[in-house]
Parts: C-alpha cells; structure tokens; sequence
C-alpha cells in the first residue's frame, strides 16, 4: 500500500551530484553514501512494509560535522531525514527520495560516567544495553529497557519515547533523559538540560524527548542511572481466561503493588517465545503475566505473597517463582524475545502500539478478538500490561492479495478503539508515517494546528523529516508566523504559549 509522502522536489534532484560532492567536502572519507547498492540498508526501518532508497546518506561523526550539514542543507532549502539504528517500528525514519538520511551511527561514544551525580553522557548511537553495561560494575543501570535495547540506540529511544518492561515502575526515556545537546536545521548547536534534576523555564526536554526528528537533530545525551535493587524476583503466572489476567493486572496495581515490571501475551505468543528460546512457560493457559517485584529482600518476600493471592482470586491456575538470577533473567528472555519469534510463524506481521487505561484492558482484548474475526487474520498479543501499552502482532502474508491492505486496516481498527477506550494511538513507538493519518481519531484540527506551529518554531521551512506525524503539513505563515529568528526561537502571534 503506498503511503503518500512530500512529492519529490525535481530541482533538489537536478543537482544531486553538486549535494552529494558539498557533502563528502564536509564528510569525507567513507561518510558519504550514494550508490544505489550501499543505500540499500537505508530503505527503510524497522516498519519494513514501506520502502523508499534516499536520495544519499551521509554518515558523520562529530556534532560540528552534523551542524554543517544541516546548515547547508538549510541553505540549499534540503529535506533531511535524521536516522538512529533504524530499529523504529512506525516508519520515523523512512528515506526521501529528494531528501538526505542524515545517520548517527557513528556517535558510538560514551562521553562521561558521573557516578557522584548519578549520570552518563552519551552519544546517541550508543545502544541502550551499552549505557548498562558500563556502569553494571559500579551496581549501577539504566532503567528504560525496550525489548530490542541490544540494537536500538539511546538516540531513537529520546526520538520516540521509548519504553520497556521496567517503565511501569521507573518510568519512560522521557522521565530519564535530563539533557541533550542537539543541532537546528540552520546549524545552531544549543543545549537544554543538564546533570540536574530539575531546570528553569519551560520543559524543552519534554518537547525533544518523543519529537521524532522533527525538532533538530540529537548529539549528546544526558542519562539518569540508577543503583540495582538489592533484590528483584518474577512471578510466572498462568490464566485459563486472557481477561482474567487484564483483571488480574488491574487488581494489582489497585491494591497500591508497583511492580518493576509487569508484562502479558496471550497463548499465540507464548507458544512462539517458548519454541524460540525455551524459557519453560506453560504451554495449556491462555495468558500469561510476568510480574517482577524488587527491593530489600524483606519487601520482595512480602510483596510475592500479596501478588500470589491476589492472582488466585483472579482465577490463575499456575504460579512460578524465580529462585535465582538466572530464573529471572530467563523468564524475561521469552519476553523480550515475542516479536523475533513471532517471526518465525508468520511470513509478516504488523506491531501495533496502542495504549489504554489499565482497567480496560479486558475491553480491550474482547475488541481484538473480535477484530481478529473479522478480517480474518491471527494476532499474537504481547503487552506491558501495566502501563496499559498494547502490542497486538497481525500475522499476514504480503505475498498473498489483499492481506497486507486487511492487516493495516485492522490495525487502524485497533488504534481507534484504544482512543475510545480513553487511550492514546502511541505509547512508545511513535506515530511516524503509520500512525500519522489517524491523527485526526485523537486531535481536533485546533490540536493538530498548535502542535506544528510548535515546530515551525524549529524548523521554518519543513525540512526535518517532513511527511512524518502530521497529516496535514501547513506552511508556517498560515500558522502565525513562528519561527526561528536569528538563531533564536520566538513564538509571535501565539499568546497561549
């Protein structure tokens, strides 16, 4: 199915060779990417239904190399198309065809291990499980743990948001980020954050943090670590009902338990994991909870206990508990693992991203099923079931007619009933281009309005990665004229702001 995207701009294509030759003067080396062949890798991201080559990729390695292209890209009026790992899972960094992919892979450096002050500062292209990993000797972690944290970079994970089995309890990037130094489209580097806790002024953080590459570009990012409990322990759970277990997860939390991470799938998923990666969950139940208390040994003991009765009361019908770190961390594999072994049953499928108010989950999951019938097509359910975040797999075959175009529509079908439900079409993935028409299920077109105007604050003339989140783009004078003066954001003509 083709998603429409900004028509190419034919003159910006007349003189790719003069762009791709200003590039490499910035770039040089291997930096510059422009061959069919080699930007192959670069078609698409993670949401690999949708394919588009760029016009060429430049791969620098130091924020004053970023600043310069991006400025000349400003000046020679130059779509720019910001990459992280590419592991998105909604099309945020799909290429434009008269547009530069500018990538950050090589900002693979960690730039500073605060332990005093409790942070890291890191380039973007290093991987979240690299931030852990670094400071694991010192009993110290990064909490925001996507399943993919092996590839993704901690870039992308400001960019979208993202989260993780642990985010119920620690929170999202966005409540672990503190600083970031990013470049402008006009080439401007400036910084807002910092080692503190809390800043003056407005909350730009919270504007970057999940602004997709809209914004400007992300060089330096400033990371909250934390001390690892003393103890952390799961809690398998069985289910014979999968509402039972969304009841089960409601009760939970309403009982005033915080788990560090509370996550479910249902039987197609399990089954997928356990051939995948062996991790021993029960093959005869229809759901499955994972549930991990942490915290002094004495809480944890405590805590296991309530959380046991309180799934009996809700009909489980097994129960297992780790007894070692290895359990623990093999439970969690079989979780992590969900959409890599769902691969492996199905030819396709499409990960949705939807987010509900945790007591209606078990609303939520009748909806799915019902959906599952009526287009005809299975669906693995995977979720971080305490923050009400859904991730319903579509299973699908593009080689068969008609089945992808069903898959996106019952997808669609999915994300308008979260919004019913009193819930949201995101809750980490971002909107990108697979979200982006369904905009309008959520926001009015005053919403819609005010948002952009917020990005015609950084970038005037559209050039960071347009096409993306907004359905319909405007021009920043029918917008009230905010834009960038000089250098400096100003806000004219906007009073709510």
């Amino acid at each position: 199915m083709a998603i429409m995207m900004p028509a190419p701009d034919q003159a910006v294509l007349n003189r790719r060779e003069a762009i791709v030759a200003a590039l490499r003067a910035i770039v040089p080396g291997e930096g510059v990417i422009d061959s069919p062949a080699e930007m192959l890798p670069y078609e698409s991201d993670g949401l690999m239904a949708y394919r588009q080559p760029p016009m060429v990729v430049v791969l620098p390695d130091t924020t004053e190399q970023v600043s310069q292209v991006l400025k000349y890209c400003f000046e020679q009026g130059i779509k720019v198309v910001p990459r992280g790992s590419g592991t998105s899972l909604s099309g945020g960094a799909l290429p434009l065809a008269d547009g530069v992919l500018l990538g950050l892979g090589k900002f693979k450096r960690i730039r500073d291990i605060d332990f005093d002050n409790r942070v890291v500062v890191t380039e973007p292209g290093v991987t979240n499980l690299a931030i852990s990993q670094a400071v694991a000797h010192a009993g110290y972690y990064y909490a925001p743990d996507p399943s993919s944290q092996i590839a993704c970079s901690i870039g992308g994970n400001v960019a979208e948001n993202s989260g993780g089995v642990h985010c119920l309890k620690y929170g999202m990037t966005t409540n672990n980020v503190l600083g970031c130094e990013i470049v402008l489209i006009t080439g401007e580097v400036i910084r807002i954050g910092g080692k503190s806790a809390e800043t003056s002024g407005y909350d730009l953080m919270g504007i970057i943090t999940g602004s997709e590459g809209l914004l400007g570009v992300i060089t330096e990012i400033t990371v909250r670590i934390l001390q690892k409990p003393e103890t952390a322990r799961a809690l398998m759970v069985g289910f014979a009902q999968v509402e039972a277990a969304g009841q089960c997860v409601a009760e939970i939390i309403g009982a005033g338990i915080i788990p560090g991470g509370m996550e479910m799938m249902d039987k197609p998923a399990i089954h997928a994991a356990e051939a995948f990666v062996h991790a021993g969950y029960p093959l005869d139940v229809e759901a499955l909870l994972i549930i991990e208390l942490d915290g002094p040994g004495v809480e944890v003991d405590e805590l296991i206990k309530r959380v046991e009765a309180i799934a009996l009361t809700c009909g489980s019908t097994t129960c297992q508990i780790s007894t070692s770190e290895a359990e623990r961390n093999l439970f969690w594999a079989g979780r992590k693992a969900a959409f890599p072994a769902v691969g492996r049953i199905s030819p396709d499928y499409l990960c949705m991203d939807g987010t509900i108010p945790r007591g209606k989950l078990p609303e939520a999951l009748a909806r799915i099923r019902d959906l599952s019938v009526k287009y005809d097509l299975r669906v693995a359910n995977v979720f971080h079931a305490g923050d009400g975040n859904l991730h319903p797999l579509i299973l699908y075959d593009a080689n068969k007619s008609g089945e992808m175009e069903r898959a996106e529509a019952f997808g669609a079908d999915i994300l308008r009933a979260c919004v019913e439900l009193g819930g949201v079409l995101t809750g980490e993935h971002g909107v990108g281009i697979e979200k982006r028409d369904l905009m309008g299920e959520m926001f009015s077109e005053i919403d819609l309005d005010q948002q952009q105007r917020l990005k015609c604050a950084f970038d005037a003339q559209g050039l960071l990665n347009p096409g993306k989140v907004f359905p319909t783009l405007h021009r920043c004078a029918e917008l009230g004229r905010m834009h960038v003066h000089g250098g400096k954001l100003a806000f004219p003509d906007i009073p709510r702001f």
